[in-house]
């Protein structure tokens, strides 16, 4: 498979499902909300088995993104401040499990069907679509770490499996999800606050939220800890974990003034780093939990994988990373314009 094919994997969020229809997915969407005032949380069926996970409704509004001079261990890439504006989405509640990535990476692929004697032409067009999706090459050992299943966020996932997961789901719902924007997973981060962190400016409080250097010593089971005030379990510390965007140090500079941005988003592009995970890890100090601290992802994370050209779907040293994703309100509005996400580019595999 040829690189341009991978960067437009990497794009679908936006991308993919321009030739989607809503209609397809109208039923699964009746008992949800139609405008940002009807939203409520909900939990989303994986259809066909019996997984499923809960999402919780944030709501649109304005708030400051990066954080101030006086913040301390700010980065220089968490500034300038700026007011960025948010439409509705949902989140999910928690980082992504095992349990749900599994179902993408192994379980209901057309082999599986095939030798299970499914009659493929009977299945329903979503089912198909989803079937059709590129799946995760067999990773050469254990990506848990011995870590575990149970409810265990799933974690050693590139940014671009993480993508193909997103559409995997929107294609097996018939409903639109994705990671989300670096602005979107600040803003839901913050839950309304202006402090390092959404309890306070104070490492301290971090016992009672979140999984660090100082509690924990391999990622933990999800939703252990305290939510923020909008329901989000885990948005410091646990795993970090991956945003739609390319990682560019300077890219807030653009925003600088006091007029607010609507959803600033830097698109995916040719290159296979640096992409965006935020939220730090167990294996983070305090200062890499704070909402406006951001790391970028690099070669170091694959060092230990043997393969030549190393693989797309895995990263070996990422023990610390793994994501959630999000579904707008607005899905139609969100993907009006975005063709020239698709970026070209070169190499194999």
């Amino acid at each position: 498979m040829s690189r341009s094919t991978h960067v437009l994997c990497r794009a679908f969020a936006l991308t993919g499902l321009l030739g989607w229809s809503v209609q397809g997915a109208a039923s699964a969407q009746e008992s949800l909300a139609k405008t940002a005032a009807e939203m409520k949380p909900y939990t989303q069926e994986i259809p066909g088995v019996n997984v499923k996970f809960d999402l919780v409704p944030i709501p649109a509004g304005e708030f400051v993104m990066g954080s101030p001079d006086s913040e301390a261990d700010r980065g220089k890439d968490e500034g300038p401040q700026h007011p960025v504006a948010i439409a509705p989405f949902w989140m999910g509640k928690h980082e992504v499990t095992w349990d749900e990535y599994d179902l993408f990476c192994f379980s209901l692929d057309l082999k599986k069907k095939a030798r299970e004697k499914v009659d493929l032409d009977a299945q329903p067009d979503t089912e198909k679509k989803a079937d059709a999706v590129t799946r995760p090459t067999p990773p050469y050992a254990d990506m848990t770490f011995g870590y575990g299943h149970n409810n265990q966020p799933a974690i050693c996932i590139t940014h671009h499996s993480a993508m193909e997961y997103c559409r995997w789901l929107s294609e097996k719902t018939g409903l639109l999800y994705r990671l989300p924007t670096e602005a979107e997973w600040e803003y839901a981060c913050r839950a309304g606050a202006k402090t390092a962190y959404f309890f306070g400016d104070e490492p301290e409080g971090l016992e009672d939220y979140a999984w660090y250097v100082e509690n924990a010593e391999k990622p933990m089971p999800v939703g252990k800890k305290k939510p923020n005030p909008w329901g989000l379990y885990d948005m410091h510390g646990n795993v970090a974990e991956w945003c739609l965007d390319h990682y560019v140090p300077d890219f807030y500079k653009q925003f600088a003034g006091d007029k607010p941005t609507l959803e600033p988003f830097a698109p995916p592009s040719a290159e296979e780093y640096p992409y965006v995970a935020r939220g730090g890890s167990w294996d983070d100090d305090a200062d890499m939990l704070r909402s406006a601290a951001r790391r970028a992802s690099n070669p170091e994370w694959s060092v230990q994988d043997p393969q030549r050209p190393q693989s797309i779907w895995w990263h070996t040293d990422a023990t610390t990373v793994g994501f959630r994703i999000v579904r707008p309100l607005n899905e139609q509005e969100k993907l009006k314009g975005m063709k020239s996400l698709v970026v070209k580019g070169k190499g194999t595999r």
